[in-house]
C-alpha cells in the first residue's frame, strides 16, 4: 500500500473479516472502484471526478485537468455494485474474502472529460491541463477482476459511455 487511504482500507477489511471469522459472523469485504451512476451526490466535493467534470461541462467552463490526463481510474456504474452486492450475499463461497469491485478497465482522467464533453454536445469545450501533480495521488488505479469473476460469476455489463450518458440524463432531470 502506497497511500494512507489504501492503508486504512485494508486495515478496514482485515478487521471486518477477522472479528466475522472469530464470532462465525459471514462477512465479506467489496472494494469499491469510482462508483458513478443516478442519484449520487452531484454537490459532495467527495462525489468524484465526473460530478465535478459535469457541473464545468454544463455551464460551459473547461474540466480542469492535474498532471497530462493520462492518469486512470476505473469507474464502473452503481447498478453493477449492486449486482455484486447481490451476487455476494447469495452465496457462501464468498465468506471471509474480500474481493474487488470494478469494470477491470483503465479509463484516463482526459477521456472522461471528452465523453462528458460529447454527451453534452459541447465537444468545442477544451480541458484545461494544468499540469500539477497533487502529493499522494495515485497515476493509475484498476480493478483485478479475476478473483470476484471466478468465485461469484460477476462481470460489468454496463459501458463506461452507456453508464455516463445515463448519469448525465439523471443530473438534468
Amino acid at each position: 500500500s502506497t497511500t494512507i487511504y489504501a492503508l486504512t482500507k485494508m486495515d478496514q477489511e482485515e478487521m471486518i473479516l477477522n472479528i466475522g471469522y472469530a464470532f462465525k459472523i459471514p462477512s465479506v469485504a467489496l472494494r469499491y472502484f469510482n462508483v458513478y451512476g443516478p442519484r449520487q451526490s452531484l454537490s459532495n466535493p467527495y462525489t468524484g471526478v465526473t460530478a465535478i467534470f459535469m457541473s464545468r461541462i454544463k455551464n460551459n467552463h473547461p474540466p480542469i485537468i492535474y498532471e497530462d490526463g493520462r492518469q486512470s481510474r476505473d469507474f464502473i456504474s452503481v447498478h453493477d455494485v449492486v449486482r455484486a452486492n447481490t451476487l455476494a450475499m447469495e452465496t457462501s463461497r464468498a465468506n471471509y474474502q474480500a474481493f474487488n469491485v470494478g469494470s477491470g478497465i483503465r479509463t484516463s482522467i482526459l477521456e472522461i472529460a471528452e465523453t462528458l464533453s460529447g454527451i453534452f454536445r459541447k465537444e468545442d469545450i477544451q480541458p484545461e491541463i494544468v499540469e500539477k501533480f497533487r502529493v499522494g495521488d495515485t497515476r493509475h488505479c484498476f480493478a483485478d477482476l479475476s478473483k470476484i469473476r471466478k468465485i461469484l460469476g460477476f462481470k460489468p455489463k454496463i459501458g463506461f459511455e452507456h453508464g455516463m450518458a445515463e448519469l448525465v440524463e439523471w443530473a438534468q432531470n
